[in-house]
């Protein structure tokens, strides 16, 4: 499949901005089954400072600068992408999850293994915890393939919590996502991640997007498209599979990489710091056009 990404971001200011710095995770990673085509950033006005570098997950990041002042920001990123399924997302049996474990924590260094250990810590937004671990053993029985596990949490997350935009932002604790059982997929995609690292077992957080297809007969509708969140588990026979807790499905050639880290706050799509800014109002709109 080969889709367009259009992804703005403005802020809109109450008093005048005199300067800000940002730095914008906007540009889809190349990574198995997924190459990008066409890639560029528009930034209104137009900053006085910009670069382009690697950051340590090895996301593609902009760095820039605004030092005029300005009230409203805007950030258009226009990607085009060729997205195939790849082997990993085709639901193959692996090693048992305790197996997996086992290789991870037994692994040397230079090894694939020894690289996912880092994705078994807890991190800034995702505490690993015995609650945690206790909820993923529904799922993780003695003996199971690490895939048919990972899919069987993924599938119970979907069960078990609603999505509700309204339950939940970006400073809502883990714990609290728990307990109400309600959140939205970047919730979902930590509460996963955490459930599985409390098991010793590797789990990163995945930005990116997804075509969502309209009810039969109906148009697609424009601006109905969002940023969206999975994650990784290790398998130490096919390196990282990828599974989607919101959606209870493997992802595959209607899902767009745009980075990935150990948490949320490792890729932000884009974030900043302001000055003399006062209030401002966040507004983003997404679509995903399917091109060829």
């Amino acid at each position: 499949m080969r889709y367009e990404v259009l992804h703005t971001t403005t802020f809109t200011h109450e008093a005048e901005v005199s300067a800000s710095h940002h730095v914008a995770r906007l540009t889809p990673r190349a990574c198995p089954g997924q190459v990008c085509l066409e890639h560029g950033i528009e930034i209104s006005p137009a900053p006085q400072h910009r670069a382009e570098r690697t950051d340590y997950f090895g996301n593609l990041a902009t760095t820039f600068s605004l030092e005029v002042p300005y009230r409203v920001l805007r950030v258009t990123a226009r990607t085009v992408i060729e997205r195939a399924a790849h082997e990993a997302e085709l639901g193959l049996e692996g090693s048992t999850w305790e197996q997996a474990r086992s290789h991870i924590q037994e692994s040397q260094a230079g090894t694939p293994q020894w690289n996912a250990r880092e994705f078994t810590f807890s991190s800034p937004l995702v505490a690993r915890s015995p609650v945690f671990a206790q909820y993923a053993r529904g799922s993780f029985e003695p003996g199971r393939s690490l895939d048919d596990a990972a899919a069987d949490l993924t599938r119970r997350i979907h069960q078990d919590f609603a999505f509700d935009p309204e339950a939940t932002t970006i400073a809502t604790p883990l714990d609290d996502v728990f307990r109400m059982r309600r959140g939205v997929c970047q919730d979902f995609a930590h509460l996963a991640i955490a459930c599985l690292r409390s098991l010793g077992l590797a789990a990163r957080y995945v930005s990116g997007y997804i075509e969502t297809v309209p009810a039969q007969g109906s148009p697609k509708l424009v601006g109905v498209d969002a940023s969206h969140a999975w994650i990784s588990v290790f398998s130490p026979t096919f390196g990282w599979i990828d599974f989607d807790p919101t959606n209870n499905l493997r992802p595959g050639d209607r899902h767009v990489t745009a980075a990935w880290g150990r948490d949320f706050s490792d890729i932000s799509p884009l974030r900043g710091v302001f000055v003399g800014s006062g209030r401002h109002a966040l507004a983003v709109a997404v679509d995903v056009n399917r091109v060829g």
